[in-house]
């Protein structure tokens, strides 16, 4: 028993024992370790940027839509391109039946 002699005395209190036991569970062998929180965090920022960039998408759809609603020159275009592509279905739609 010279052994526990050589062994500082807070190493041998329950308390500090159960403490650091507590923290070794936490950290590795919990369902929310500290390779998780990691792992989650890492994926919340790519989360992050990718709802920026569709933010940024939206607006700049958004702002497309405005100005082929208001802008006359997009306003002919739009109309001329809804006029080939429904000639061309109602093309394909006959041809095929």
């Amino acid at each position: 028993m010279k052994f526990l002699n050589y062994i500082p005395s807070f190493l041998k209190n329950k308390f500090f024992l159960t403490g650091v036991g507590f923290v070794v569970w936490m950290l590795f062998f919990d369902k929310n370790d500290v390779l998780t929180q990691y792992d989650r965090y890492q994926e919340l920022k790519e989360l992050k940027q990718s709802s920026d960039y569709y933010k940024k998408q939206i607006a700049g759809s958004r702002q497309d839509i405005k100005d082929l609603q208001t802008n006359p020159h997009y306003l002919s275009f739009n109309s001329i391109y809804e006029q080939f592509y429904t000639r061309r279905f109602v093309t394909l739609f006959v041809q095929r039946s």
